[in-house]
């Protein structure tokens, strides 16, 4: 049991340690456009979000509702179980 998990902490190691050197030799970012800069600073341009955001609100009140009409029936349920005294 201990050599197995010694020979994965060895192999794991291995791994890390042979892919260190493929990430020292990437290049550097590249370089601005000829008139970057002739209009002043210019922020990037923003990534849209509306999308994935609409998307998330819709499925984010849809699991809401559910839940809320699930604990409403599960009171329904209980009231009813417990008789009128």
């Amino acid at each position: 049991m201990k050599t197995r998990i010694k020979l994965m902490v060895l192999g794991c190691g291995l791994l890390v340690w042979t892919a260190l050197p493929a990430y020292s030799d990437e290049p550097g970012p590249p370089p601005p456009p000829a008139d970057h800069g002739s209009q002043g600073n210019q922020g990037p341009a923003g990534a849209p979000i509306d999308g994935g955001l609409g998307i998330l609100l819709t499925i984010g009140a849809a699991y809401g509702g559910r839940k809320y009409l699930q604990s409403k029936k599960k009171t329904k349920q209980n009231t009813a179980e417990a008789g009128p005294f």
